[in-house]
């Protein structure tokens, strides 16, 4: 039981090593992170990962967004949904009228050779 823990833990701060990594005015997908940090790791522990930050994190947290180029909304996260746009719109981001963000243009493309 210990040993899961660990490997949580480990995985947990690989994504949040790769997260801080995004730029200002870019983003990244929930699959994009979970295939830098491990071939064949699941979206949603990236997405674990995330939810469980604490308020106040100095990990960029904002700028992680579903592969549809939303914002993935939640009942649990207090408000956290809002926040995160604004976050990303005082990042210069963009939204289309139906909460769309340009892939293309805002995706984060990372240097993998200096992972």
């Amino acid at each position: 039981m210990n040993n899961d823990r660990s490997l949580k833990r480990n995985t947990f701060d690989i994504i949040y090593a790769v997260v801080n990594k995004i730029p200002s005015g870019k983003v990244a997908t929930y699959g994009q992170i979970a295939a830098i940090v491990s071939p064949g790791l699941p979206a949603r522990i990236v997405g674990y990962a995330l939810h469980g930050l604490p308020d106040g994190t100095n990990i960029p947290w904002h700028r992680v967004i579903n592969s549809k180029g939303k914002i993935s909304y939640s009942a649990t996260r207090n408000d956290h949904d809002s926040l995160q746009r604004n976050l990303l719109e005082r990042e210069g981001i963009l939204f289309t009228s139906d909460g769309i963000i340009d892939l293309k243009k805002y995706l984060w493309v990372p240097d993998l050779v200096n992972k």
